[in-house]
């Protein structure tokens, strides 16, 4: 890049190129809210994907859609998504001329900015890689794609980690030696303008309590735990749960409420885009997960201001304080998770300290503004770099 080129990025406002899986996720969610933080401050961001993403539910001029279009030729048993991915990548890059590209998840998305980079003759446009969890943990840790993963690791201009625990997690699986910046997930801008505006209910040890579940129902999420945290819980008290998402593990949890004789207290709602609906209702927010990298739906729950019962796992430490924004437990401890979810609920003054302070955390240390920053701060350092 030229130095007049870099002088304009660095001063102006740029043009942003992002990737994403346009879903529930926690990527696609956290992509598509850093996009619209990112027009609102006046850049011009361009999002490349296969659907329009779920999260995105109005329309701002400097916000664009471009749909990667994917091949039904019959000679592919499986569509090469990344490689249009790719080739769109190359398109926008050109037509926008785009500064960088942000690409959420390794693979396919990082690999499809590395190519969509050298396939740019005229120019060199940086891509910076942002892992979410499952992308390492999971997907890139499996053996058939560990060294395309570690190869995209070390040829991204900038790594982000959502959390010290997955950054911890990607040096060690992978072995990589290469600076990765964390920047943590952050609470969305029309959840945070509505937990402004909310007073807080009063207290009730008596009245019916509202438990809730928010994920993607894979086995990861440990959908028979939440279900019998809720059985238990039910024993000792009036209380309904809702649970909120689809996946595999939806169908067992019916059976289950089902056999326990608790599914008349137990709302199957699907996947919702606007989860502030959901938390207004409730008292706790279960989350016994196996593992998560960082927590979103906690973050989102504590913003709102309900307290979270969660597993002592992977980057749920970095998000919950034990005791003050809720409750970390052992893996799979249903019963001490009961317990706790019991001591909130029957302590009034416990479970008003816990909402002030959740949110107040939320808003504090993980607001759309302080997040986005660290972002754009990051783009201008790679702008820089003597490589451009």
């Amino acid at each position: 890049m030229t130095p007049s080129l870099v002088f304009c990025s660095l001063f102006t406002n740029m043009n942003i190129g992002i990737s994403c899986y346009p879903t529930f996720g926690g990527s696609g969610v956290v992509a598509s809210e850093l996009g619209m933080e990112l027009a609102r401050e006046g850049h011009q961001v361009h999002i490349v994907t296969y659907a329009p993403p779920v999260r995105i539910l109005s329309y701002h001029p400097n916000l664009h859609f471009h749909k990667v279009e994917i091949s039904d030729y019959p000679l592919f048993e499986y569509p090469p998504y990344s490689l249009a991915l790719a080739s769109r990548l190359v398109e926008v890059a050109k037509t926008e001329h785009l500064d960088l590209i942000h690409v959420h998840y390794a693979i396919p998305h990082a690999v499809s900015a590395y190519l969509a980079q050298e396939m740019l003759t005229d120019r060199r446009i940086p891509f910076i890689t942002t892992l979410h969890g499952t992308d390492i943990t999971l997907v890139g840790n499996a053996p058939s794609f560990w060294p395309i993963t570690h190869f995209i690791l070390e040829k991204s201009d900038a790594v982000t980690a959502v959390s010290q625990y997955l950054k911890d997690e990607t040096c060690r699986v992978f072995d990589v030696d290469r600076e990765i910046e964390v920047i943590p997930n952050f609470v969305p801008r029309q959840l945070a303008e509505w937990a402004e505006t909310q007073t807080d209910r009063a207290s009730d040890s008596d009245g019916e309590a509202i438990l809730a579940h928010i994920s993607n129902f894979r086995p990861v999420k440990r959908i028979s735990d939440v279900v019998e945290i809720f059985a238990r819980v039910h024993r000792q008290r009036r209380a309904k749960l809702l649970m909120v998402g689809d996946g595999p593990e939806r169908i067992h949890a019916e059976r289950q409420a089902q056999e326990m004789g608790i599914h008349e207290d137990v709302y199957f709602l699907g996947e919702q885009a606007e989860v502030e609906e959901i938390l207004r209702l409730a008292d706790i927010l279960l989350l016994p997960s196996q593992t998560e990298s960082f927590g979103l739906v906690a973050l989102e729950a504590n913003a709102a201001g309900v307290p979270v019962i969660a597993s002592r796992v992977g980057g749920l430490p970095e998000v919950i304080q034990d005791g003050q924004t809720g409750f970390l437990l052992p893996l799979g401890d249903v019963e001490a998770m009961s317990e706790a979810a019991l001591k909130i609920l029957n302590n009034p003054e416990l479970r008003d300290r816990m909402r002030q302070a959740a949110r107040r955390r939320a808003r504090d240390l993980f607001s759309a503004t302080r997040i986005t920053a660290s972002y754009t701060d990051l783009y201008r350092r790679v702008l820089q770099a003597p490589n451009l």
